[in-house]
């Protein structure tokens, strides 16, 4: 470049002129090229901002759709969710059950004699070994046709067999289970028969997650009621849960006539919210009505909201709605569902009332 310039002054002037013409264009491209690595150039974050500036939106993080809370991973968005019938007879080794703590959600149901059962939701997590495992009743098919997926049982009632082959699920019992059902040889039969949770996925079906069952508040909102600090729900002696509300951790720590209902691991089953739903039963084998409306109690970060379920078909879930016909929204986390017979019993215990403020001194006359 240098070289050039000086043959070029030897030469004439109109040859001089055109020289000069090259030199000042590179000098042109060379500042140009050099702005490129200067103080002032915006990518480094230092100088004038001749540049454009351009920003990123992190993508939201998913969450699972049965608790409301981040699935940073994305694992509960390609599976569906699967139900299991759990035994919960008092007596006969039954307690402590497996698996439990791990539901999304669980239905407790009344059945024969009024002694109660587990529908559990599994779907954000998947449990290494569930059960015991037990059989089908009526309700069941209603209860699981918005949620889909894999729903396991021990056998039943022929119609109540027919009832849940029929529904939008894939349906497993014993005979056609494989490998995902096994008998322990730790308890008696019929209260042997538990489940590998990942085997039940790998059966088969449609990996498409469920709908979202609840509507959870935002981070940051509390829920207003009523102050609570324990309740009792009505079942018959034995199977009678009560829940204490434990503000550190957040949830509700379950009991059953002062006995904390434990897993087989020795973890206290404690959801983040409580559901009460008053249901009609009828005839004599788990006959509830899960379709309708009727009183529901919802219980959450240490208060109760008295409010209604609303479920006007069996392929949508039911809604809980307060006096205005706004939505009750529940904490992210998991939920359990007292499916409580209308006009059963919940004894509550309330925190004592705060002192009274003393009235202020009247000034000396």
């Amino acid at each position: 470049m240098f070289r050039g310039a000086r043959v070029g002054r030897s030469r004439s002037q109109r040859g001089g002129a055109g020289a000069l013409g090259l030199a000042l264009a590179l000098a042109v491209v060379l500042a140009a090229c050099g702005g490129g690595g200067g103080d002032d150039d915006e990518s480094t974050g230092r100088g004038g901002g001749r540049g454009t500036a351009t920003t990123t939106t992190a993508a939201p993080v998913p969450v699972a759709p049965l608790t409301g809370l981040p699935d940073p991973g994305g694992a509960a968005q390609g599976r569906p969710a699967l139900t299991v019938k759990v035994d919960n007879l008092d007596g006969e080794g039954v307690r402590p059950q497996t698996g439990l703590d791990q539901a999304d959600v669980v239905y407790e149901e009344v059945t024969e004699g009024g002694i109660t059962r587990f529908a559990a939701v599994f779907q954000s997590q998947i449990p290494e070994e569930v059960g015991p495992i037990r059989s089908v009743r009526r309700m069941d098919p209603d209860l699981v046709t918005p949620i889909g997926g894999v729903f396991a049982y021990s056998g039943g009632a022929d119609a109540n067999v027919d009832a849940i082959r029929s529904a939008p699920v894939r349906s497993v019992d014993e005979s056609m289970a494989g490998d995902a059902m096994f008998r322990s040889d730790a308890n008696e039969p019929p209260h042997n028969l538990f489940g590998r949770g990942q085997a039940f996925f790998d059966g088969g079906g449609d990996p498409v997650p469920p709908p979202a069952l609840f509507e959870y508040r935002p981070e940051g909102e509390t829920a207003t009621g009523e102050p609570v600090t324990a309740f009792t729900v009505g079942f018959m002696a034995g199977y009678a849960p009560r829940y204490t509300w434990e503000a550190d951790s957040g949830t509700w720590l379950r009991d059953v006539e002062g006995v904390p209902f434990n897993t087989a691991t020795g973890t206290q089953i404690a959801p983040r919210n409580v559901v009460v739903q008053f249901t009609v039963y009828t005839g004599s084998g788990g006959e509830g009505q899960v379709v309708g409306e009727g009183d529901a109690m919802v219980f959450v970060d240490g208060q109760l909201i008295r409010c209604r379920w609303v479920r006007p078909d069996v392929g949508t879930p039911a809604r809980y709605v307060d006096g205005f016909g706004g939505p009750v929204k529940l904490a992210p986390g998991s939920t359990w569902v007292e499916l409580a017979p209308v006009g059963a019993p919940v004894e509550l215990v309330t925190p004592p009332p705060a002192p009274a403020e003393p009235a202020p001194a009247e000034p000396a006359p």
